[in-house]
Protein backbone atom coordinates (compact mmCIF):
# COMPACT_ATOMS: atom_id res chain seq x y z
CA UNK A 1 0.00 0.00 0.00
CA UNK A 2 3.02 2.30 0.22
CA UNK A 3 2.52 3.79 -3.24
CA UNK A 4 -1.12 4.56 -2.38
CA UNK A 5 -0.11 6.42 0.78
CA UNK A 6 2.86 8.40 -0.55
CA UNK A 7 2.71 11.85 -2.18
CA UNK A 8 2.67 11.84 -5.97
CA UNK A 9 3.29 14.43 -8.64
CA UNK A 10 -0.43 15.08 -9.12
CA UNK A 11 -1.83 13.47 -5.98
CA UNK A 12 0.23 15.96 -3.98
CA UNK A 13 -0.81 14.92 -0.51
CA UNK A 14 2.15 16.77 1.03
CA UNK A 15 1.24 20.16 -0.45
CA UNK A 16 0.56 22.66 2.37
CA UNK A 17 -2.85 23.66 1.06
CA UNK A 18 -3.94 20.03 0.66
CA UNK A 19 -2.68 19.22 4.15
CA UNK A 20 -4.55 22.21 5.62
CA UNK A 21 -7.75 21.33 3.74
CA UNK A 22 -7.58 17.68 4.81
CA UNK A 23 -6.99 18.58 8.45
CA UNK A 24 -9.88 21.04 8.39
CA UNK A 25 -12.35 18.60 6.83
CA UNK A 26 -11.37 15.15 8.09
CA UNK A 27 -13.70 15.54 11.08
CA UNK A 28 -13.28 14.63 14.72
CA UNK A 29 -13.72 10.88 14.31
CA UNK A 30 -10.70 8.60 14.16
CA UNK A 31 -12.62 6.15 11.98
CA UNK A 32 -11.12 6.16 8.46
CA UNK A 33 -14.51 5.62 6.85
CA UNK A 34 -16.01 8.61 8.65
CA UNK A 35 -13.04 10.72 7.64
CA UNK A 36 -13.31 9.58 4.02
CA UNK A 37 -16.98 10.51 3.91
CA UNK A 38 -16.28 13.95 5.37
CA UNK A 39 -13.45 14.56 2.89
CA UNK A 40 -15.62 13.42 -0.03
CA UNK A 41 -18.32 16.00 0.64
CA UNK A 42 -15.75 18.71 1.35
CA UNK A 43 -14.04 18.19 -2.02
CA UNK A 44 -17.35 17.82 -3.86
CA UNK A 45 -18.59 21.19 -2.65
CA UNK A 46 -15.42 23.25 -2.15
CA UNK A 47 -14.28 22.97 -5.77
CA UNK A 48 -17.02 23.83 -8.27
CA UNK A 49 -17.20 21.52 -11.27
CA UNK A 50 -16.36 23.22 -14.55
CA UNK A 51 -15.09 21.03 -17.37
CA UNK A 52 -14.12 24.12 -19.38
CA UNK A 53 -11.15 24.51 -17.04
CA UNK A 54 -9.43 21.64 -18.88
CA UNK A 55 -5.91 22.54 -19.92
CA UNK A 56 -3.06 20.76 -21.67
CA UNK A 57 -0.79 22.02 -18.89
CA UNK A 58 -0.04 18.95 -16.71
CA UNK A 59 0.27 21.14 -13.61
CA UNK A 60 -3.50 21.69 -13.67
CA UNK A 61 -4.00 18.00 -12.83
CA UNK A 62 -2.68 18.55 -9.30
CA UNK A 63 -5.12 18.42 -6.43
CA UNK A 64 -3.56 21.55 -4.99
CA UNK A 65 -4.19 23.39 -8.26
CA UNK A 66 -7.90 22.54 -8.18
CA UNK A 67 -8.08 23.70 -4.59
CA UNK A 68 -6.40 27.01 -5.36
CA UNK A 69 -8.56 27.63 -8.44
CA UNK A 70 -11.82 26.87 -6.64
CA UNK A 71 -13.19 25.21 -9.78
CA UNK A 72 -12.04 22.29 -11.88
CA UNK A 73 -13.18 19.15 -13.67
CA UNK A 74 -13.38 15.54 -12.56
CA UNK A 75 -9.72 14.48 -12.69
CA UNK A 76 -8.15 17.23 -10.54
CA UNK A 77 -11.05 16.92 -8.09
CA UNK A 78 -10.36 13.18 -7.87
CA UNK A 79 -6.65 13.79 -7.28
CA UNK A 80 -7.53 16.29 -4.56
CA UNK A 81 -9.72 13.75 -2.75
CA UNK A 82 -6.99 11.12 -3.12
CA UNK A 83 -4.39 13.53 -1.75
CA UNK A 84 -6.54 14.41 1.25
CA UNK A 85 -7.15 10.73 1.96
CA UNK A 86 -3.46 9.87 1.76
CA UNK A 87 -2.62 12.65 4.20
CA UNK A 88 -5.09 11.07 6.62
CA UNK A 89 -3.53 7.63 6.23
CA UNK A 90 -6.20 6.25 3.89
CA UNK A 91 -4.77 4.49 0.81
CA UNK A 92 -6.09 6.15 -2.33
CA UNK A 93 -5.63 6.01 -6.09
CA UNK A 94 -7.09 7.51 -9.26
CA UNK A 95 -9.39 5.73 -11.71
CA UNK A 96 -10.04 6.74 -15.32
CA UNK A 97 -12.91 5.78 -17.61
CA UNK A 98 -14.60 6.83 -20.83
CA UNK A 99 -18.27 7.63 -20.28
CA UNK A 100 -21.20 8.62 -22.46
CA UNK A 101 -23.30 11.58 -21.41
CA UNK A 102 -26.78 11.50 -22.93
CA UNK A 103 -27.86 14.89 -21.54
CA UNK A 104 -24.91 17.01 -22.53
CA UNK A 105 -25.55 20.56 -23.68
CA UNK A 106 -25.44 21.50 -27.39
CA UNK A 107 -22.48 23.78 -26.78
CA UNK A 108 -20.47 21.04 -25.14
CA UNK A 109 -21.34 18.52 -27.84
CA UNK A 110 -20.22 21.03 -30.46
CA UNK A 111 -16.97 21.59 -28.61
CA UNK A 112 -16.13 17.91 -28.11
CA UNK A 113 -17.71 16.72 -31.39
CA UNK A 114 -18.66 13.60 -29.48
CA UNK A 115 -21.01 12.29 -26.78
CA UNK A 116 -18.10 10.41 -25.23
CA UNK A 117 -16.36 12.03 -22.28
CA UNK A 118 -12.92 10.46 -22.34
CA UNK A 119 -10.80 10.09 -19.21
CA UNK A 120 -13.50 10.75 -16.65
CA UNK A 121 -11.75 10.66 -13.29
CA UNK A 122 -12.84 9.10 -10.01
CA UNK A 123 -11.11 8.19 -6.74
CA UNK A 124 -10.73 4.77 -5.15
CA UNK A 125 -10.27 4.60 -1.37
CA UNK A 126 -9.18 1.53 0.57
CA UNK A 127 -11.67 1.21 3.41
CA UNK A 128 -12.52 -1.84 5.51
CA UNK A 129 -10.13 -4.03 3.52
CA UNK A 130 -11.59 -3.23 0.10
CA UNK A 131 -11.36 -0.57 -2.59
CA UNK A 132 -14.41 1.70 -2.83
CA UNK A 133 -15.08 4.12 -5.68
CA UNK A 134 -15.92 7.75 -4.94
CA UNK A 135 -16.81 10.37 -7.54
CA UNK A 136 -16.56 13.89 -6.04
CA UNK A 137 -16.86 15.76 -9.33
CA UNK A 138 -20.36 17.19 -9.46
CA UNK A 139 -21.24 19.71 -6.75
CA UNK A 140 -24.82 20.08 -5.50
CA UNK A 141 -25.67 23.37 -7.23
CA UNK A 142 -24.56 22.02 -10.59
CA UNK A 143 -26.64 18.87 -10.08
CA UNK A 144 -29.68 21.01 -9.27
CA UNK A 145 -29.23 22.97 -12.51
CA UNK A 146 -29.13 19.71 -14.49
CA UNK A 147 -32.01 18.10 -12.54
CA UNK A 148 -29.78 15.37 -11.14
CA UNK A 149 -29.63 14.20 -7.53
CA UNK A 150 -26.16 14.89 -6.12
CA UNK A 151 -24.10 11.75 -5.75
CA UNK A 152 -23.76 10.51 -2.18
CA UNK A 153 -20.96 8.46 -0.60
CA UNK A 154 -21.20 6.17 2.43
CA UNK A 155 -17.70 4.72 2.42
CA UNK A 156 -19.04 1.21 1.86
CA UNK A 157 -20.62 1.21 -1.60
CA UNK A 158 -19.19 2.36 -4.90
CA UNK A 159 -20.32 5.88 -5.71
CA UNK A 160 -20.44 6.25 -9.49
CA UNK A 161 -22.63 8.61 -11.43
CA UNK A 162 -26.38 7.97 -11.55
CA UNK A 163 -27.46 6.42 -14.86
CA UNK A 164 -30.68 8.49 -14.87
CA UNK A 165 -31.68 12.04 -14.00
CA UNK A 166 -34.57 12.97 -11.71
CA UNK A 167 -37.09 12.58 -14.56
CA UNK A 168 -35.89 9.09 -15.43
CA UNK A 169 -34.07 10.11 -18.60
CA UNK A 170 -30.86 8.23 -19.40
CA UNK A 171 -27.98 10.31 -18.15
CA UNK A 172 -24.59 8.64 -18.17
CA UNK A 173 -23.09 5.23 -18.81
CA UNK A 174 -19.57 3.92 -18.43
CA UNK A 175 -18.12 2.66 -21.71
CA UNK A 176 -14.50 1.78 -20.94
CA UNK A 177 -12.76 1.61 -17.58
CA UNK A 178 -9.05 2.21 -18.11
CA UNK A 179 -8.21 1.01 -14.62
CA UNK A 180 -6.68 2.49 -11.50
CA UNK A 181 -3.35 4.23 -11.03
CA UNK A 182 -1.12 5.34 -8.16
CA UNK A 183 -1.03 8.77 -9.84
CA UNK A 184 -2.42 10.29 -13.02
CA UNK A 185 -0.61 8.57 -15.94
CA UNK A 186 0.29 11.80 -17.73
CA UNK A 187 1.34 10.41 -21.13
CA UNK A 188 -1.53 7.94 -21.39
CA UNK A 189 -4.00 10.58 -20.19
CA UNK A 190 -3.14 13.23 -22.77
CA UNK A 191 -2.46 10.79 -25.62
CA UNK A 192 -5.89 9.22 -25.22
CA UNK A 193 -7.57 12.64 -25.08
CA UNK A 194 -5.73 13.73 -28.21
CA UNK A 195 -6.86 10.56 -29.96
CA UNK A 196 -10.48 11.24 -28.98
CA UNK A 197 -10.45 15.02 -29.54
CA UNK A 198 -7.62 15.89 -31.96
CA UNK A 199 -9.16 19.30 -32.68
CA UNK A 200 -8.69 20.36 -29.06
CA UNK A 201 -4.96 19.82 -29.40
CA UNK A 202 -4.66 22.07 -32.43
CA UNK A 203 -2.82 25.24 -31.39
CA UNK A 204 -5.25 27.25 -33.49
CA UNK A 205 -8.14 25.96 -31.41
CA UNK A 206 -9.82 28.54 -29.20
CA UNK A 207 -9.01 27.85 -25.53
CA UNK A 208 -11.70 26.34 -23.38
CA UNK A 209 -13.01 29.51 -21.77
CA UNK A 210 -16.64 29.13 -20.87
CA UNK A 211 -18.82 28.03 -18.00
CA UNK A 212 -21.36 25.25 -17.55
CA UNK A 213 -23.79 27.82 -16.13
CA UNK A 214 -23.84 29.46 -19.57
CA UNK A 215 -24.61 26.10 -21.13
CA UNK A 216 -27.53 25.49 -18.79
CA UNK A 217 -28.92 28.93 -19.55
CA UNK A 218 -28.83 28.25 -23.27
CA UNK A 219 -30.71 24.95 -23.11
Amino acid sequence: MREYLSPGRFIDSDHPSVVEFAERHRGASRDPRAQAISLYYAVREAVRYNMYTFSRDPQTLRGSYALAAGESYCVPKATLLAGCARHCGIPARIGLADVKNHLSTPRLLELLRSEVFAMHGYTELFLNDRWVKATPAFNQKLCEMFNVAPLEFDGMNDSVFHPYNSDGALLMEYLVDHGQFADVPESFFFEHLQKCYPHLFNDRQTPLSSDLRDDVGSR
